[in-house]
């Protein structure tokens, strides 16, 4: 069985808040990834098992591999529709806020949520929140936003209505999460979590396929000249980085999604610790996106903090840098030598 992770108090106030809301509003944080997406569309889910008709909104484009979930069409994106998203929010008389902790991690979505009078949920399992809210799920120690929504459906005894597109939903996002279970996944309760989601007949082969092998040819031919012509490692310090310029982007038809995983191959390389990816941004300039993956006990969240105005999970965290591709890569340095002791 699963452990609670919300007083009754807490579930009681949940069930209401749902209960007396007409415009229910989810949403998520920018560059949506797998969980998400996951979340939002698991979520969805619980509230139509509950008699509602959520809103779900994203801040901007999503991966392609993520295109194939169930009633992903149905998601709106504000930086398509900011005035219906404006008008949806304004009108909202609950919004719930999925896998992220801080209103600005929606990026130009972010006025219109401070804007918005209506009370907030928070779900989520990354450290330090910040968001007002009437009810606030946060879990750092769970693998993921979609392990907590299946968690909430479970502890509000809905768990047995729900079919098929929940359980797919939940299941994607906690794959996503943690690399296919490869990190933050060592708990009992995370797997007992998947043998239900599987009384659903979801088939899980084939959702690992068509998130991991779902590319375009230019994403594969992308993945090996970024390992040979773009990935640096300093053999000294047990850590790699690598570089993603814009004309490498253009070069091989890059498209939101492709650079997904690369960050982790140069942990295959033995003895190494940390791996940093660094992507120029193809729409705004002097803006460097920044991910780092981990083993072990490396806290590359502390890193994230320290030097990327960014952070995250202990073996998993992503930042941002305003700056050239250059200027960046001497960010990372200066990371490296400032970690060596926790590297080594």
């Amino acid at each position: 069985m699963l452990n609670n992770i919300m007083t009754e108090g807490e579930c009681s106030k949940l069930r209401s808040l749902i209960h007396h809301a007409n415009n229910i509003v989810l949403c998520c944080h920018v560059s949506p990834d797998g969980d998400a997406i996951g979340s939002v569309l698991g979520m969805a889910e619980v509230l139509k098992c509950m008699g509602k008709e959520p809103v779900m909104v994203v801040p901007d484009q999503f991966p392609d591999y993520l295109q194939w979930l169930p009633n992903t069409e149905k998601i709106v994106r504000y930086d398509k529709r900011s005035d219906y998203v404006d008008m949806v929010l304004k009108i909202a008389d609950l919004v719930i806020c999925l896998d992220f902790n801080a209103l600005s991690r929606t990026d130009d979505m972010e006025a219109a949520l401070e804007a918005c009078t209506a009370p907030r949920v928070l779900i989520d399992h990354h450290l330090n929140p910040s968001i007002a809210c009437q009810v606030c799920v946060s879990h750092p120690n769970m693998s993921s936003a979609s392990e907590l929504v299946f968690r909430v459906a479970w502890q509000l005894g809905l768990f047995e209505q729900l079919g098929r597109h929940f359980a797919t939903a939940v299941y994607c996002g906690m794959m996503t999460d943690t690399g296919g279970f490869t990190f933050n996944s060592n708990s009992p309760e995370t797997f007992y979590i998947i043998s239900q989601l599987l009384t659903k007949h979801i088939n899980k082969d084939k959702i690992y396929r068509n998130v991991y092998h779902n590319y375009s040819e230019s994403r594969l031919r992308l993945v090996g000249h970024v390992l040979c012509n773009r990935l640096v490692v300093d053999a000294k310090r047990h850590a790699a980085y690598y570089t993603l310029t814009r004309e490498d982007q253009k070069n091989f038809n890059f498209i939101k999604g492709d650079a997904e995983g690369i960050v982790n191959m140069p942990l295959q390389i033995k003895g190494l610790r940390l791996s940093i990816s660094l992507r120029e941004d193809t729409e705004k300039p002097n803006l460097v996106m920044v991910s780092l993956r981990s083993v072990d006990d490396f806290p590359c969240n502390l890193m994230a903090a320290d030097f990327f105005n960014g952070g995250g999970h202990l073996n998993a965290s992503g930042g941002k840098l305003h700056c050239t591709i250059e200027e960046a890569v001497k960010v990372v340095e200066r990371a490296f030598l400032a970690y060596e002791d926790k590297l080594k």
